[in-house]
């Protein structure tokens, strides 16, 4: 898994699953929203509303993947 670029070290370990990340059912940053947009565009597909941090961190690595963007 990519570390989302709001990340800062130590915040959250990126090593773990997701699942298991402390502020992982937080509100996505501004940071991955922005991101996100900006994938998603590339991408052809829309940013869902009400996005948790995890939630914003698992769809950056698979629109990534889509465009190419995370190799």
């Amino acid at each position: 898994m990519s570390q989302a670029p709001d990340q800062q070290s130590g915040a959250d370990d990126a090593s773990k699953p997701v699942e298991q990340w402390v502020t992982g059912d937080e509100p996505m940053t501004g940071p991955q929203h922005s991101y996100l947009t900006t994938l998603a565009r590339e991408a052809g597909e829309e940013v869902p509303d009400g996005l948790t941090k995890a939630q914003a961190s698992e769809l950056i690595d698979r629109l990534q993947e889509k465009t190419g963007r995370g190799a």
